[in-house]
C-alpha cells in the first residue's frame, strides 16, 4: 500500500503500534515501526513519512517520548562526511506503570460485588492499559484476598522481585522492623552489624491486607514468607536463583494454595499437624481461616475437635488470639507452650493492674 493511505489512519496505527509495543524498557527505532506497519497494516511507507508522521503525532501532544543519536552521514556532492542526528528509540510515556497496574488488578479480584464477568471485563481493560509484555509477567502475582499498603517502595520493590522472578535471579535486601521510635530500621545481627538477605524469590502473593514474598533465604533449606513493606534497599542480583525443587521436601514444587492454607499469619515455621478443641461459637472464623483443611470430629453440643496441618507458630498466633474458645491438645508440647503463655500472661495482669 503506497503514501496514499490516508493520512489519519497511518497516524492511527502508528499510534496503535506504539501502545502495543512500547514502553520506557522496550522502544522503537522507525525502522521497526516501518516494518510492523508493513506486518501488521499492510501500510507501506519509507523511512522518512514515519518519521513525518511520527512528528505530527508528536505535535498533537501525544506522550511519544525518543532519543537523538549523532551521527556522520557522506554528502555525495561535497564528497565529505558531515554531522547529522538521527530520532530513534520511541516509546509511549504511560499514565500507569506496570506496578500500579498489578495493584489495580488485584483490587478487583479481591473485590466480593463484583461479578465474576465484569471482574474479567474490567481486568482486561486495564491490562490494555499497558503494553503486549505486561500479561506475561502477572503470572508472578497470585492474588489472595486483603487489603494492602500502597507505598512508591512497594511498588519499586514489586518491579525488582517481579524482573527476578522472570529471570530466574537472586535478589538481596534489608529487612526493616519498628523501634519505639516509630520508624523502621533495618533488622541487625547479634553482632550489631546491618543484616543483609540474599534471597531467591517464587512467587508475590497478598493476604491478610499485605504483599508478601515467598522464597528462600539462601543460607537455608527451606520456604520463608517476607512482607514487601518491610523490605528495603532491594537490589537484583546477577547471580542464578535457586530452583524451588532443591528445596527439601520440594522435590516437585510448591502447591500455592496449600502453602497458604498452611500459613493463615505468614510466619515462617515448620509444618505441624495440631489438634485443638474448639467452642463452636468460634466455627465461622475456623472455616474462614482452615477452610476444608480443618478436619472435624468428637462433636458435643457446644465443642469440636479440629485438626490441621499448619505452620507452628500460625497455630500458637491462633491459639492465643482465640484463648477463651480454644484449647491445644496434639501436640504436647505446644499445649505445654499455649498454657505457660496464658500464665505469664495472666501473671502480667496481675502484676500491672490494681
Amino acid at each position: 500500500m503506497s503514501e496514499k493511505q490516508p493520512k489519519k489512519k497511518t497516524m492511527l496505527c502508528i499510534l496503535e503500534i506504539l501502545n502495543r509495543y512500547t514502553d520506557i524498557n522496550h522502544t522503537l527505532t522507525q525502522n521497526d515501526i516501518q516494518q510492523l506497519l508493513a506486518r501488521d497494516y499492510n501500510i507501506n511507507l519509507d523511512r522518512k513519512t514515519v518519521k513525518r508522521n511520527l512528528m505530527n503525532l508528536i505535535e498533537l501532544d501525544f506522550d511519544i517520548e525518543y532519543s537523538e543519536v549523532e551521527r556522520k552521514t557522506y554528502n555525495k556532492e561535497s564528497r565529505d562526511y558531515k554531522d547529522s542526528s538521527m530520532m530513534t528509540g520511541f516509546y509511549i510515556e504511560r499514565d500507569f506503570s506496570d506496578a500500579e497496574l498489578r495493584l489495580l488488578i488485584d483490587s478487583i479480584i479481591f473485590s466480593d460485588h463484583i461479578p465474576k464477568g465484569d471482574k474479567k471485563r474490567l481486568i482486561e481493560k486495564l491490562e490494555g492499559l499497558s503494553n503486549i509484555y505486561f500479561k506475561t509477567r502477572m503470572k508472578h502475582v497470585s492474588s489472595m484476598g486483603g487489603k494492602r499498603a500502597q507505598t512508591n517502595a512497594l511498588f519499586y520493590t514489586i518491579e525488582i522481585l517481579d524482573e527476578a522472578i522472570s529471570k530466574g535471579k537472586q535478589v538481596k535486601f534489608f529487612y526493616d522492623e519498628y523501634g519505639t521510635d516509630k520508624k523502621l530500621h533495618h533488622r541487625k545481627t547479634r553482632d550489631g552489624s546491618l543484616r543483609e538477605y540474599v534471597i531467591n524469590p517464587y512467587q508475590i502473593v497478598a493476604k491478610n491486607g499485605k504483599y508478601y514474598l515467598i522464597c528462600n533465604y539462601d543460607k537455608y533449606d527451606d520456604l520463608a514468607n517476607y512482607r514487601l513493606d518491610r523490605i528495603s534497599d532491594i537490589k537484583l542480583l546477577e547471580t542464578d536463583a535457586k530452583p524451588v525443587t532443591a528445596l527439601s521436601g520440594f522435590e516437585h514444587g510448591f502447591d500455592l494454595k496449600k502453602h497458604l492454607d498452611r500459613h493463615i499469619y505468614m510466619f515462617s515455621d515448620k509444618i505441624i499437624r495440631a489438634k485443638f478443641i474448639a467452642e463452636k461459637v468460634i466455627l465461622n472464623d475456623i472455616m474462614d481461616l482452615f477452610g476444608d483443611e480443618a478436619q472435624l470430629s468428637d462433636e458435643t453440643e457446644k465443642t469440636v475437635t479440629v485438626s490441621v496441618q499448619l505452620a507452628e507458630l500460625d497455630m500458637e498466633h491462633f491459639a492465643m488470639q482465640f484463648a477463651t474458645e480454644v484449647t491445644v491438645v496434639e501436640p504436647q508440647y505446644l499445649a505445654e507452650k499455649c498454657k505457660n503463655n496464658l500464665l505469664k500472661a495472666a501473671q502480667r495482669y496481675k502484676e500491672n493492674l490494681v
